[in-house]
C-alpha cells in the first residue's frame, strides 16, 4: 500500500484496447513496513496501481488534479469527484434516504433552480418537499407561502428552530448555516430570498428542522445544564457481495442550542458520549447502537443501488464505486424511542473522526488499542477489488470438473473474469460448455499419472495455451495436477508432497517421524496407523494399532467406506466387504479408487472433530478458518452437522491452526489452499487427514459468507504465483449452523416436504443456506450427503434453534436422525 502526497507522483497512460480508459502508474510514493517504518521510494520503472483511493480536496488545486487522476481508470477506484458530488448533495441524499423505511431524515423544504435529473420525478416522504423554481427572482409570494405552510406542518414535530442553508457541491464546507426560531416566518423568508440570488443550476436552498436533542435520561435525576446534544458519526464500508457493514461509531458532544460539527467537538465512543449526556444503561446504549447500525447500513445500500443505475460517465469511470461512507446522525426522540436522524453523507470526515479517536490510543496501553481500526473493512475491500483486478483475464488450467457441488466454480470464474481451460474425463460434462478450452482426457487411472502429466503437457503446448496457472479442487486429480505443474513450470506444491498427503497412512507415518525442529513438532499430532493391502495385513495391523480403530480407504474421499471397528473380527469383516464392493472407479466414481482399494487401520481417538481451512503461500500461513463438526452416526463417519466459526476457546483455536499448519509443512505442502481434518483430544490436536485442496461440501460458501474471503479466488491466485492479501485474524460476521441430509435417512422428506424446489425457495428467501452436494437421490451403503442445510444467527444458539425448528418443520429431524443430538456439540 503506497501513499502519494502529490499528483505529480502519479501518471495516467492510455490503456491498450480500452478506449477512453487509462492505467495509473506510480513513480514516487511513501511505503509502509511493520514496526512503523516508512520510506520515500522512487520506482523505476513506475509501478502499476491495482486500486486507487483518492482524497478529494476542496476547489481548485490538488483536489481537482486528484479528481482528474481518478477518472476513467482501468483499475478499481474507491471514490471519484462525480460520486462525491452526488453524495454531498444534501437534497439528493435526503430524497434517497427518505425512501428507506429505516432511515429517518429531518423535515426539509427545498427550493431548487434547474434541479439535476436524478432529483426529478422521485418519490418524496411527507417530511421532504421539493419546490422547483422557474427563476431566481420574483419568487417572493411562492417562497413565503411554501415556508409558511412548512413551518406549520406536523412534519417538524417538536423542533423549535429551523436551519437555512445552501446545498450543492460548490458550497461544501464554505458556508455557515443560518438558524431561526420556527415562529419567525419573516426572518426565514428573508434569508431564503437572499440565498436564492446565489444559486446556480442544480443547487438548492434548504429549510430544515433542527432536531431537538434527546433529553437524557428519560426518568429520574436532573438534566445536564446546559442541555447537551450528541452528533453521531458512523463509518460503513462496502464488503463482499456489495453488502454494507458498519465499521465504527464515534460521537461529538456539545451544547444543544448550537450546531455540532466534526471540527468543533472532540470525538469519543458512543458509550462515553451517551453517559456524558445522562444515559449509561447498557441495554439502551446497545439499542441506540443497533439503530445506528441499521440506518447507516441502509444508507450505504441506498447509495450503492443508486450507483448501480448510473452510467460509467456519471460515476467517473466504470470501476468507480463508493467503498466507504460516512453518515452523520443527530440523536433525537421519536415517540419515546431514541432515534438517530441522518443529517448528511460524506466521503472522508467520519473516517477522519474515527482516526482521531483511534489516535488517542496510539501510545502502548491496554483497552481500545486492541480494537479494530475503522478502516479495516475498507482495507479488506481495497485488497479484494485489487485481487479481482489482478486476476481478470488470467488463463488457468483446471484438472477435473467435479460434480454438482462444484457448480459455483464456473459462476465465480465468470464473475472474476478468469479464463478457464478444463481437462475432464466426461466428454458430456456440463462444464465443457462453460470454459475457453475443453480437453477430453481420461484422468481416472492414477497409476499412470506421471505418463498422463507428460501427455497433457504436450497437449497444452500443441494447443498453444499460454497458461498463468494450473490447479484442481477435486481429490482425484491433485497428484496429476502437481505433476503437470512440474512439467509446465507452473507454481504448485511438489508432487512428492501431494502424494504424501493423498495417501493417508503415509501421511501419518511420515509425520510421526518429524520430531522437529521447529517445535511443536508434527509428530505430536500424528495418530498410530498401519496400511492394509491384503487380508493378511489385518492380523499384523491389530497388533500395532490399539482397538477400537478406524478402517478407511487409503485414497478415499467423502468418508465413503470409513468405519469404526472394535475387534479383530470386525476388522476382517469390513476389509472383506470393501474389497468386494469397492474394487475400481466404476463402483463409486470420484473417491480415489483409480489408485486401487487399499485400506488402512488407524487408532480411534476421542474428542471433538474440526476442519481447518488454510491458505499457504511460500510456506507462510496467510489465513486459517476453523469450523466444528457434530458427532457422527457410528459406526460410520459421514458428517452430520457443522458450525462456523468455531466454539473453541481462542487458545484451543490457535492450537488447531498451528497443528494443521505444521502438518502441512511437515508433508512439504508449501503453496495452496488446504483442508485439514483434526480431532481435539485431551492431549491436544490429533490429525485425521490432510486434503491438499480447497475444503469441500459447504466450506467455501460459508467462509465467503462469514469472512468475505473466497478460497476459490485464493487458490487461483496461489496457482498463478500471486500472494493473496488476506486478513490475518479474520472476524466472522455472524454464525452458521448446518445439518447434512442423506438419501438413506431423508428420502421421503427430500421427495416431499423438503424437496429440492422447497429448499431452493427457502434459500432464495434467505431463510436457510442450501448447498446441493449430489444431483440424484440414490440411497446406498456407501452414500455421500445429498445436501447441506444451514441457518444463520447472531449467536450459535440463535442459529442452532432456527435450524432445529426448520428441520422439525421440514421432516429432516426424526428418531433415526436426531438433529438435536447432532447439534449438541455446539452449545
Amino acid at each position: 500500500m503506497l501513499l502519494c502526497l502529490s499528483p505529480a507522483w502519479l501518471t495516467k497512460v492510455p490503456a491498450p484496447g480500452q478506449l477512453g480508459e487509462a492505467a495509473l502508474l506510480v513513480s514516487k510514493a511513501v511505503s509502509f513496513y511493520p514496526g512503523g517504518l516508512t520510506f520515500l521510494d522512487d520506482f523505476v520503472p513506475p509501478r502499476r496501481a491495482t486500486y486507487f483511493l483518492v482524497g478529494l480536496g476542496l476547489g481548485p488545486g490538488q483536489g481537482r488534479e486528484a479528481a482528474e487522476l481518478a477518472r476513467n481508470l482501468t483499475c478499481p477506484t474507491g471514490a471519484s469527484a462525480e460520486l462525491a458530488r452526488l453524495l454531498e448533495d444534501r437534497l439528493l441524499m435526503r430524497q434517497l434516504l427518505s425512501q428507506q423505511g429505516c432511515v429517518a431524515v429531518p423535515a426539509t423544504l427545498a427550493f431548487t433552480y434547474k434541479p439535476p435529473g436524478l432529483l426529478r420525478g422521485g418519490d418524496s416522504s411527507p417530511g421532504l418537499r421539493l419546490v422547483e423554481l422557474s427563476g431566481k427572482e420574483g419568487q417572493e409570494t411562492l417562497v413565503k407561502e411554501e415556508i409558511g405552510a412548512f413551518l406549520q406542518s406536523e412534519a417538524l414535530g417538536d423542533a423549535v428552530q429551523v436551519a437555512v442553508k445552501l446545498s450543492g457541491w460548490r458550497w461544501r464546507g464554505r458556508q455557515t448555516l443560518c438558524l431561526h426560531p420556527r415562529v419567525e416566518l419573516g426572518a426565514v423568508v428573508d434569508t431564503v430570498l437572499v440565498l436564492l440570488e446565489k444559486l446556480e443550476e442544480e443547487e438548492s436552498v434548504l429549510v430544515e428542522a433542527m432536531c431537538p436533542p434527546a433529553q437524557l435520561p428519560f426518568s429520574g435525576g436532573p438534566s445536564p445544564s446546559p442541555e447537551m446534544a450528541v452528533r453521531i458519526c458512523a463509518v460503513v464500508c462496502r464488503t463482499q457481495g456489495d453488502r454494507p457493514l458498519l465499521s465504527k461509531v464515534v460521537c461529538g458532544v456539545g451544547r444543544g442550542d448550537r450546531p455540532l460539527r466534526h471540527q468543533n467537538s472532540l470525538p469519543r465512543t458512543l458509550e462515553v458520549a451517551l453517559a456524558q449526556c445522562g444515559l449509561s444503561e447498557a441495554a439502551q446504549v446497545a439499542a441506540v447502537r443497533e439503530r445506528v447500525k441499521e440506518a447507516a447500513e441502509a444508507a450505504l445500500a441506498a447509495v450503492l443501488a443508486l450507483e448501480a443505475g448510473l452510467s460509467a460517465e456519471q460515476r467517473g469511470g466504470r470501476r468507480a464505486c463508493t467503498d466507504c461512507l460516512g453518515v452523520d446522525f443527530a440523536l433525537t426522540v421519536s415517540g419515546r424511542a431514541l432515534t438517530p436522524v441522518a443529517l448528511e453523507l460524506n466521503c472522508n470526515l467520519c473516517l477522519e473522526a474515527c482516526g482521531t479517536l483511534e489516535g488517542l490510543w496510539a501510545a502502548p496501553r491496554l483497552g481500545l488499542a486492541a480494537e479494530e481500526a475503522a478502516a479495516a473493512p475498507l482495507v479488506e475491500t481495497m485488497l479484494r477489488r485489487s485481487a479481482r483486478y489482478l486476476m481478470e483475464g488470467k488463463q488457468l488450467l483446471v484438472i477435473g470438473a467435479g460434480g454438482v457441488s462444484k457448480k459455483f466454480v464456473w459462476e465465480a470464474a465468470r464473475d472474476y473474469g478468469l479464463k478457464l481451460h478444463l481437462v475432464e474425463s466426461d466428454p458430456n460434462h456440463f462444464a465443457s460448455q462453460l470454459v475457453q478450452t475443453f480437453i477430453h482426457f481420461d484422468v481416472t487411472e492414477h497409476r499412470r499419472d506421471e505418463e498422463n502429466a507428460r501427455l497433457l503437457a504436450e497437449l497444452v503446448r500443441v494447443r498453444g495455451l499460454q497458461l498463468d496457472g494450473c490447479f484442481s479442487y477435486w481429490d482425484d486429480c491433485l497428484v496429476l495436477t502437481a505433476l503437470l505443474c512440474q512439467e509446465l513450470g507452473l507454481p504448485c506444491s511438489p508432487p512428492a508432497a501431494m502424494c504424501l498427503a493423498k495417501q493417508k497412512s503415509r501421511t501419518q507415518l511420515h509425520l510421526s517421524c518429524r520430531h522437529g525442529p521447529p517445535w511443536p513438532a508434527p509428530s505430536l499430532h500424528a495418530v498410530a496407523c498401519c496400511p492394509l493391502e491384503s487380508e493378511a495385513d489385518v492380523e499384523r495391523a491389530v497388533h500395532q494399532v490399539p482397538l477400537p480403530g478406524v478402517m478407511k480407504l487409503e485414497f478415499g474421499a467423502g468418508a465413503v467406506g470409513v468405519r469404526l471397528v472394535e475387534d479383530v473380527s470386525q476388522c476382517h469383516e469390513h476389509f472383506s466387504r470393501i474389497a468386494h464392493d469397492l474394487q475400481g472407479e466404476a463402483d463409486h466414481p470420484g473417491i480415489g479408487l483409480g489408485w486401487g482399494n487399499a485400506m488402512l487401520l488407524m487408532e480411534f481417538v476421542e474428542g471433538t472433530e474440526h476442519d481447518v481451512d488454510l491458505v499457504v503461500f511460500g510456506g507462510r500461513l496467510l489465513a486459517a478458518f476453523v469450523s466444528d463438526n457434530g458427532p457422527t452416526r457410528l459406526p460410520g463417519f459421514t458428517e452430520t452437522a457443522a458450525c462456523m466459526p468455531t466454539g473453541l476457546t481462542p487458545e484451543q483455536e490457535a492450537q488447531m491452526v498451528q497443528a494443521a499448519f505444521r502438518c502441512c509443512l511437515g508433508c512439504g505442502l508449501l503453496n495452496g489452499v488446504f483442508n485439514v481434518e483434526l480431532k481435539l483430544t485431551g492431549a491436544g490436536p490429533r490429525l485425521i487427514e490432510i486434503n491438499p485442496r480447497m475444503g469441500g461440501f459447504y466450506l467455501r460458501d460459508w467462509i465467503l459468507e462469514l469472512y468475505g474471503v473466497d478460497l476459490l479466488l485464493a487458490a487461483a491466485m496461489v496457482a498463478c504465483g500471486l500472494r493473496p492479501a488476506l486478513p490475518t485474524h479474520p472476524h466472522a460476521r455472524g454464525h452458521l449452523v448446518g445439518i447434512m441430509c442423506l438419501a438413506s435417512q431423508h428420502l421421503q422428506a427430500l421427495s416431499s416436504t423438503a424437496s429440492r424446489e422447497t429448499l431452493q425457495a427457502l434459500h432464495d428467501q434467505g431463510l436457510l443456506r442450501l448447498n446441493l452436494l449430489e444431483e440424484a437421490l440414490v440411497p446406498g451403503e456407501y452414500e455421500e450427503p445429498y445436501c447441506s442445510v444451514a441457518c444463520a444467527g447472531s449467536s450459535p444458539a440463535e442459529a442452532r434453534l432456527r435450524l432445529l425448528g426448520l428441520c422439525q418443520g421440514l421432516g429432516i429431524d426424526g428418531p433415526n436422525y436426531p438433529v438435536a443430538h447432532f447439534l449438541s456439540h455446539f452449545k
